[in-house]
């Protein structure tokens, strides 16, 4: 067994027989720092939203769980500190894009409508607002650099790369998984505004879910209750703690030495309000 990934929220190990173990921990970046500050329980929360949404969306496509029982792991993840946080998986060959969902009239691509230009290959003839659900979702990859920044493509481009079939699979895959999810999260308070995917094929080509799936770190949860068009709503996720960098001129400093406690406590309230009105009951 080695680890082979120690990202920024997640620890991967490759037991070397096909399977991997992957443990989420309760560290959070913002404005690509890793803060010094650990988010009680939030790796904990990132992990039974992906697990329930894995179980959810198994009918749409294969996932990589096997297991969220630490008696199926390595003694070595047998322990108290692994247990909540902790899934083993199918190891498989990543498809290297990430595969994003959007749902509404947002962010880059509100600013691209406001100027009247295309977004990655989408035009709009519909006049629309700030945070306006779109009459249809629609799907725009991203490449998943190495290092830097993933570079947003057409959804052509990916076709292209990847070939027809598998491309227009993906795209088909992931639209239905978002709708099944956005069906379920709005009957429990929460609009999924955007998210991202990852996929990969397993030794029978087939295409499988992985990686994490629909966590505030991946993607836009707006409080149904709160959601207003036109205005910029308030999403369940890191937005609160970039909030406080950017207002105490922290925002990317690596020098950073602790966040707050009163910030850490809210955040951390956050993540368990989210997976409570997801899954019906808290970790």
């Amino acid at each position: 067994m080695k680890k082979i990934i120690s990202g920024k929220v997640r620890e991967v190990y490759d037991l070397e027989d096909g399977r991997m173990v992957i443990v989420t921990t309760d560290r959070i970046s913002a404005f690509d720092v890793i803060l010094p500050t650990m988010i009680t329980d939030k790796g904990k929360v990132l992990n039974a939203l992906s697990n329930f949404w894995f179980d959810l969306t198994k009918d749409i496509t294969k996932n990589h769980m096997i297991s969220s029982d630490l008696k199926d792991m390595p003694a070595e993840f047998q322990k108290p500190e692994y247990e909540g946080r902790t899934i083993l998986v199918k190891k498989l060959k990543m498809i290297p894009y990430e595969v994003i969902v959007r749902g509404y009239m947002f962010g880059s691509m509100y600013e691209a409508y406001k100027k009247g230009e295309p977004f990655l290959g989408h035009s709009f003839t519909k006049k629309y607002e700030q945070a306006e659900k779109l009459d249809e979702p629609i799907v725009t990859p991203s490449t998943k650099a190495a290092e830097g920044h993933d570079i947003n493509v057409t959804l052509d481009y990916m076709k292209n790369d990847l070939g027809a079939d598998l491309g227009t699979k993906i795209e088909e895959t992931a639209l239905a998984i978002y709708k099944k999810c956005y069906e379920h999260a709005a009957k429990n308070g929460i609009i999924i505004a955007d998210t991202k995917f990852e996929f990969g094929l397993d030794e029978n080509g087939d295409l499988v879910l992985a990686d994490e799936v629909l966590t505030p770190d991946s993607s836009r949860f707006w409080n149904a209750a709160e959601y207003k068009v036109g205005t910029s709503p308030a999403s369940y996720d890191k937005q609160f703690i970039r909030d406080w960098l950017k207002a105490n001129n922290l925002a990317g400093d690596p020098t950073i030495k602790e966040v707050p406690a009163d910030v850490v406590k809210k955040t951390s309230e956050l993540y368990h309000e989210c997976v409570r009105k997801i899954t019906g009951k808290d970790l």
